[in-house]
């Protein structure tokens, strides 16, 4: 113990006076460990207050003379490592007793070394083994201080956890538990010391290697779900249904059975043939394991070092005399981000859409934004988010969740030349290059994209500050051609264009029908134009003439290069369409005719959906923009496949990666990329907001706000509300019927204080318009129904 004269505070690096320790057996270790238990006992003098500073290279658990610190899941978090590592701030007043104490911290591989990363993952990618870095801080009454670092005097040994991985689970032996490893020994206890050895004291982090205090929410164990059945499989498997598609793990209780004797815990997100499908789950055990003590009083267990995404979950050895069913319940975890909105309106499939979205961004909102929370992947996949970032900031609170995950984006695109890595943090490293150093439209705008979503939710310049760098860097680095069209693309570089369109076979999700270098371009011209207003912003004048020059040619090249006089494109596509619309990259005249076109190549599917991951964001609002809001209800409501409401009618709770994730017949997608927790087709709920319940954002936040609802279909009824930095806004609307095709319609609205409502509503043939400021307002209109429903298909040729 070291005594200094200081106060406790938010350390710096200097500030860490402990060493970084891991056991001294971890460099000879070849494959997946066993968990670390690391042990200090010390003793205190009567004092005021007490902080522990922890981090690790690795995921974490401490405990204070046997009392678990804290209520992190998978601390401290996932970060690019060899740049940056989070550490967090407990105040362990509390648990820390006058007189003999000890402290013991739990440490596994986690992300830091286990395997991680696409097509089945690597080991290693940022050390070779995990290791701790803590620092007890003890204020006494006069105002000194004292620490116990981690140092040369704390010891190390294995604990039961026998295997820790993202991947393939857990592995708990209770046989192999240790007794006391977090408390002090009492007299007349076992001698045990002999299994604990020495930390291995390692070299300093590297200078290039940033201590930085965890911003925002952490990951947490948010809630619990007990199963809905049991059932029975063909094979006479045990297998429990949760009645949802989550993100965490299982906890058991009343286990009972001979010691030595095996629970298997096996996790999958849907069955098939009334089995565990697990073959979406790729190179993914997704398996827990417990080995039971003995103890006749009965057993518990929950992992502490892996999560799963998963439905169903089969329990081989259960030999309690308990049901099964009352003895299992599923621990639901992600980051602890606050709600921010809340939708409903008339129609039930419509609203289970809703949830489905909510429960698939939570979940893969966990400790980065992943694209999937179940297989072998889990990643941090940049294009996912550039897409779904504007929804994701209506549905919940993620501001300090995505500003966490940009700087690892800039710190990534730093070693990587100024390109932009595909996932963050960048688990490719050891992967083929193409997956690391080429440039790719869409997936590396999100450091245009994902700053500006946040910026217009919040108003907050800071984030732009922040990514600045990122963004420029980028459009300087970004390859464009060298003979003609020379501020568009370079067109030798592969694009993976509208990703999983529907019509791309099952084995190429990049052969989509919409040409990859449009759908680039397209983006490309966005991003150039976001830079204009974001240079403004900044009071970056020369960047700004720069940028506006640059958006102006590549718009009249992309003119040349893809749009006829007339307004129709070169990929007669819906995603070619609903792009070139809403990033507004079309004349007007050129823009209604596109409009038209878009109804006709919507009609012709039978409303179904003709996009994938670029195209879907905007589809539906691309029709309501040039008229046709109708046409758009018409697409939200179809149940056949492709479309938003199939997989609601095939029993999803959450959004899947492909449309046909699950064909019709029950079977699944034979396509490696088949996941049913995948957020990015989720990207409709902005359209439910601010179309249908009619809630609309102005300025950036929130400062002027909209309610326009458009009403139509069979909606009788919708509403929506967001919490925003100034308070709560929402709204509600309802219509009946009156005489013929005349309807009223009752409208509801809060407005909090320091914002500005403007009102459109439609009144007789024409509409209502009124500006309000805060409080709470009704209207009444009555109006006239000209709209045609159902929005009739295009007949097949005869």
């Amino acid at each position: 113990m070291t005594s200094a004269k200081s106060t406790i505070r938010k350390r710096d690096k200097q500030d860490w006076l402990c060493d970084r320790v891991a056991a001294p057996w971890g460099t000879n270790t070849p494959g997946p460990d066993a968990e670390w238990l690391f042990r200090k006992e010390f003793e205190v003098r009567p004092f005021a207050q007490a902080r522990l500073f922890i981090t690790a290279q690795g995921v974490y658990e401490a405990e204070i003379n046997g009392h678990r610190v804290g209520d992190h899941f998978m601390a401290p978090g996932w970060t690019s490592y060899d740049r940056r590592i989070q550490y967090q701030t407990y105040d362990v007043t509390a648990q820390l007793l006058s007189g003999p104490n000890c402290i013991g911290v739990r440490v596994a591989e986690g992300w830091f070394c286990g395997r991680i990363g696409f097509e089945g993952g690597h080991r290693n990618i940022w050390g070779p083994h995990p290791a701790l870095m803590a620092q007890l801080e003890i204020c006494f009454e006069d105002n000194t201080v004292a620490i116990i670092p981690t140092d040369s005097t704390w010891a190390v040994q294995k604990g039961p956890i026998q295997l820790a991985e993202i991947y393939n689970g857990e592995k708990y032996d209770a046989t192999r538990e240790v007794p006391y490893w977090s408390t002090i020994v009492p007299e007349g206890a076992a001698d045990v010391s002999h299994a604990w050895q020495p930390v291995y004291c390692m070299p300093p982090l590297s200078e290039h290697v940033e201590l930085t205090a965890a911003f925002g929410e952490p990951v947490r164990r948010i809630e619990i779900i007990q199963p809905t059945q049991q059932l029975l499989s063909p094979t006479g498997k045990s297998i429990l249904d949760f009645g949802q598609n989550l993100v965490g793990y299982l906890r058991l209780r009343n286990i009972k059975g001979s010691r030595g004797h095996k629970l298997i815990l096996s996790h999958a997100e849907v069955l098939e043939r009334e089995e565990l499908c697990i073959r979406p789950l790729r190179q993914c055990d997704a398996v827990d394991e417990y080995i039971l003590k003995g103890d006749q009083a009965g057993e518990r267990y929950e992992p502490r070092f892996t999560f799963h995404g998963f439905q169903y979950a089969q329990i081989d050895g259960w030999t309690s005399d308990c049901k099964l069913i009352d003895s299992v319940e599923a621990v639901v975890c992600h980051t602890d981000m606050k709600e921010a909105g809340s939708f409903t309106c008339s129609d039930k499939l419509i609203n289970q859409l809703y949830q489905n979205i909510r429960w698939g961004m939570k979940g893969n909102f966990l400790s980065v934004p992943t694209d999937c929370p179940q297989r072998d992947e889990r990643l941090g996949w940049s294009g996912d988010l550039a897409l779904f970032a504007p929804t994701a900031v209506l549905l919940f609170d993620c501001y300090d969740f995505l500003k966490n995950w940009l700087v690892d984006v800039w710190y990534d695109q730093q070693t990587l030349d100024g390109v932009p890595a595909m996932v963050t943090p960048n688990a490719t490293l050891p992967d083929p290059v193409w997956c690391r150093r080429k440039p790719c439209a869409i997936w590396h705008d999100v450091t245009i994209l994902a700053p500006w979503a946040l910026y217009e939710e919040t108003g907050k310049v800071e984030i732009l500050e922040q990514q600045y760098e990122s963004m420029s860097t980028w459009m300087q680095k970004l390859p464009r051609n060298k003979e003609c069209c020379t501020h568009l693309w370079d067109t030798s570089i592969f694009q993976l264009g509208d990703w999983l369109d529907p019509d791309a076979p099952p084995d190429a999700p990049w052969k989509g029908k919409t040409d990859a270098q449009l759908v680039a371009n397209s983006f490309l011209i966005h991003s150039l134009e976001l830079m204009t207003r974001i240079t403004h912003l900044l009071h970056k004048d020369e960047e700004k003439a720069e940028f506006e020059k640059e958006f102006e040619a590549a718009k009249k090249e992309f003119q040349e290069e893809y749009v006829t006089s007339n307004g129709r494109l070169v990929s007669d596509s819906q995603a070619a369409y609903a792009i070139a619309i809403c990033f507004n990259l079309l004349t007007p005249t050129q823009q209604e005719r596109a409009g038209n076109r878009l109804v006709y190549l919507v009609r012709k599917s039978n409303f179904r959906i003709g996009t994938g991951f670029a195209g879907t964001p905007f589809l539906c609002e691309a029709l309501a923009l040039t008229g046709h809001i109708q046409v758009a209800y018409a697409m939200l409501l179809e149940k056949n496949c492709p479309s938003w409401l199939y997989p609601v009618t095939m029993g999803a709770t959450t959004v899947w990666e492909r449309w046909d994730s699950m064909l019709p017949d029950g079977s699944i997608n034979a396509g490696e990329m088949t996941s049913f927790n995948h957020y990015a087709f989720g990207s409709i709920a902005k359209f439910l907001y601010e179309r249908l319940a009619g809630l609309q954002r102005l300025e950036p936040g929130w400062t002027k706000c909209r309610v326009a609802p458009c009403i139509g279909a069979e909606f009788s009824e919708a509403s929506a509300s967001h919490e925003t930095a100034m308070g709560l806004v929402s709204c509600s609307w309802n219509t009946t019927d009156s005489d013929g095709n005349k309807s009223r319609l009752g409208v509801r609205v809060r407005i909090p204080p320091g914002m500005t409502c403007e009102i459109v509503l439609p009144e007789g043939s024409g509409e209502l318009r009124k500006t309000v400021g805060a409080g709470g307002w009704a209207f009444e209109t009555a109006f006239v129904r000209d709209y045609e429903w159902p929005v009739r298909s295009l007949p097949p040729k005869s």
